[in-house]
């Protein structure tokens, strides 16, 4: 009778870590912009994500996408927002690296 509990303790335990586990995922996934997003010439097409902008001259950015890229100080999309560049806009990125969704 003993190990007909403790079976069932661990089969609950598991089930209830793997519901948890469930509701800590995000219910939708992320889109990528839709369009091209150029860095310095590099062409980018329904970019998503993070791209590093490099530690030298600040590199000509063209958002032809329909998200909204965000400069960010440190290398990783991380520190601080420093600029913002709207779709169908061009700017000379000031900081270490780029974030569009």
């Amino acid at each position: 009778m003993r190990r007909t509990a403790r079976r069932a303790g661990k089969a609950l335990g598991a089930g209830a870590a793997a519901a948890l586990l469930a509701l800590a995922t995000p219910a939708g996934t992320a889109q990528a912009a839709d369009g091209v997003l150029s860095i310095d010439g590099t062409e980018h097409e329904d970019p998503s994500g993070c791209f590093p902008l490099g530690d030298f001259a600040p590199p000509k950015i063209a958002n032809l996408t329909d998200g909204t890229a965000w400069i960010w100080s440190g290398p990783s999309c991380d520190g601080q927002v420093t600029q913002q560049i709207d779709p169908g806009t061009s700017a000379i990125g000031r900081g270490r690296s780029l974030y569009i969704e």
